[in-house]
């Protein structure tokens, strides 16, 4: 085995241990990776600084991306809840163990749109309300398996599949995923929901006076428009200039600069996801410098597998990988990685984000003991994918 893949092992198992250090972490490991290869060995594009030169100018426009949108879209995500529609929501629902299903499809919905961390912290906030914070583990595991099924269809939906996008790849070659991640949520959302009911019986307390910031609702719409209208201009008409430039960040950023003086954002969320975006880039570039030819070859077993790795490991570095290698049926990946990673509550950013408001989740044994459907769903959603449209790679 290379030795990078062994600083990028034990970079994703000390994010995993010590998460609270995360971001040092990771930045600890790219060093590592970059001195690495600088005195030992050689970076992709050469050996010594010409190579790591010539190695990050490739890489600049996907990482400039990816920090622009998870930038982006957490200031999106802001306005989503600041326009109060996520708390005006549950006097929609029923009264019964549907009402706390119905929540479950709500977050699977919404992170189509918005950020899978978004959609989470907007389901575990409703939640909160509707059962008067008597909340299951086994739910709050529920909650993050829809918001990262929802998000694994969608190229706007999750930060794994915004990646496969920045690279190229196609909206709709990942659409499929939400057949597997449908069947996911059926199989785990039914069963959490009836559980939660019998735990707590939902209160729909929501104020018939509650009001709806539709300026903030239609800022939200305006900005991911714009993003998928700039993808699929410079994707259709300047093939050439997709990879030369970071046009689907800065689309989201122009929008939300255009829209400022309609509604101010609050910029304390834009520090907050600051911290987090330089983590995911620093694990990003660090997968980028892996020598991606001694991976295992590109399979649906593969994919099987790394659903049930991201569920010890970050998904990002993971994702990151396989792009590198090239060969995957995207969805099913998107699928395997997203919904694989709420397994646990530190297997995706959802999870992580959640645990803050339901400190209690962060015990693996009540995680695994309550939510412990998580991972039939994750098979049946995998078996559903295969059985129905099977395994097709994009060469």
């Amino acid at each position: 085995m290379p030795f990078e893949f062994l600083i990028f092992g034990l970079t994703l198992a000390g994010v995993a241990v010590f998460n609270r250090r995360a971001l040092p972490i990771a930045a600890a490991g790219l060093a590592c990776a970059i001195a690495f290869e600088w005195l030992f060995t050689q970076f992709p594009e050469g050996p010594g600084a010409g190579g790591m030169i010539r190695h990050f100018a490739q890489e600049w426009v996907a990482l400039v991306n990816l920090m622009l949108l998870l930038l982006g879209f957490a200031m999106v995500a802001d306005h989503f809840e600041g326009s109060g529609l996520p708390r005006a929501l549950p006097r929609y629902l029923p009264d019964d163990w549907t009402g706390a299903f119905a929540l479950l499809v709500i977050v699977w919905f919404v992170s189509g749109f918005l950020d899978n961390i978004a959609a989470a912290l907007i389901g575990g906030a409703m939640a909160h309300s509707l059962f008067r914070a008597r909340v299951r583990i086994g739910y709050v595991a529920a909650i993050v398996a829809a918001s990262n099924a929802g998000g694994a269809g969608s190229v706007i939906g999750d930060t794994t599949t915004t990646m496969m996008w920045i690279r190229g790849v196609s909206p709709a070659d990942v659409l499929h995923a939400y057949v597997a991640s449908a069947v996911a949520l059926l199989v785990v959302g039914i069963a959490a929901a009836r559980a939660q009911q019998r735990f707590a019986p939902i209160i729909k307390d929501s104020p018939a006076t509650l009001g709806i910031d539709w300026t903030r609702v239609g800022i939200v719409a305006f900005v991911l428009a714009g993003a998928v209208a700039v993808n699929v201009v410079v994707n259709l008409r300047l093939p050439q200039w997709s990879g030369q430039f970071p046009f689907i960040g800065v689309a989201v950023a122009l929008g939300l600069v255009l829209t400022v003086g309609l509604r101010r954002p609050d910029l304390s969320a834009l520090r907050r996801a600051f911290k987090g975006s330089l983590f995911l880039l620093c694990l990003v570039a660090l997968a980028s410098l892996m020598p991606v030819e001694s991976l295992p070859t590109a399979s649906w077993q593969t994919a099987l597998a790394l659903g049930f790795v991201s569920a010890g490991f970050d998904n990002i570095p993971l994702t990151a990988l396989a792009l590198e290698q090239g060969g995957y049926d995207w969805g099913v990946l998107a699928y395997a990685v997203g919904f694989g990673g709420s397994m646990l509550w530190f297997g995706s950013s959802a999870g992580v984000a959640i645990s803050g408001m339901y400190p209690e989740a962060r015990s693996m044994r009540r995680w695994l003991g309550e939510g412990w459907l998580v991972v039939v769903a994750y098979l049946a959603g995998f078996a559903a994918l295969l059985l129905t449209l099977g395994w097709r790679p994009v060469v």
